[in-house]
């Protein structure tokens, strides 16, 4: 009787009801044989988006990092300092910022108050920033450890530096490859031990978020829209595809690194 149910929920049932009833019988999340796995609309070797899904709606990496810089909104305060542009600093900071700075490599962006060099510390003054905004900005800076040496640097102590960077599955960003180039995907364990041989162990926090299928949406440029809201929060610990890291200059420090 049972061989015959399992034949039935495979061969007969549409798909979604062959899922449930197999999953069901088995008392654990549906397996499909092989053969037997519907890929759908992702059975494909283009992507569905090459712009992270950023043409089509809410590209998934940015729903962790706007969740965490959320969670954290109280650190962004005083003077913060963002790359690019100032657009986390006034949506999570508002009233609580009194000065908001944005540091470009280079020349030409109007949006800039610095011009410098998160390597090699290059127009970053000491002691500085109450707050630092760094999303998705690691990955394009080849030498990392030198950036966290500056991080730590121009954060006055008590400030927090707040950072995402990707993990598992995140498809390379061609235009900062062209233009700066595009060199790091990161886990929590690697993260960590970079801020660790800066700040000290106590004063970092990482946390990874993700899971299989928001790991395959955001490669494929499927969006926040189209998934529910246990997809994308589930966290299974093999698939990070996202990571943040707070971190926190100590109170009482002298402006170098622990390191130097």
């Amino acid at each position: 009787m049972k061989t015959l149910v399992k034949w039935l929920a495979r061969h007969v049932l549409p798909g979604s009801l062959r899922r449930w009833a197999i999953g069901t019988w088995q008392g654990h999340a549906y397996i499909p044989p092989v053969g037997f796995a519907d890929l759908g609309d992702l059975r494909r070797v283009t992507p569905i988006s090459r712009s992270f899904g950023a043409d089509r709606g809410t590209p998934v990496d940015r729903h962790y990092i706007e969740n965490f810089l959320e969670r954290q909104r109280a650190d962004v305060k005083g003077r913060v300092l963002e790359i690019a542009e100032a657009t986390y600093t006034k949506r999570f900071g508002g009233a609580r910022v009194t000065q908001s700075e944005v540091l470009h490599a280079e020349a030409g962006n109007p949006l800039a108050t610095l011009v410098g060099d998160l390597t090699t510390g290059e127009n970053l003054p000491s002691d500085a920033f109450d707050c630092l905004i760094l999303t998705q900005t690691l990955p394009m800076i080849y030498d990392v450890r030198a950036a966290l040496q500056t991080v730590y640097r121009i954060l006055k102590p008590g400030g927090v530096v707040l950072v995402t960077v990707p993990g598992v599955a995140h498809q390379i960003s061609r235009q900062d490859m062209d233009k700066w180039g595009d060199y790091w995907r990161f886990t929590s364990k690697s993260i960590r031990r970079l801020f660790e041989e800066v700040f000290p162990a106590t004063h970092v926090e990482v946390a990874a978020f993700g899971n299989p299928l928001t790991a395959l949406a955001l490669l494929h440029g499927l969006v926040v829209e189209e998934l529910t809201p246990h997809e994308l929060d589930h966290r299974e610990a093999d698939y990070e595809v996202s990571i943040a890291v707070r971190a926190v200059k100590p109170e009482a420090t002298l402006a170098q690194s622990p390191v130097e």
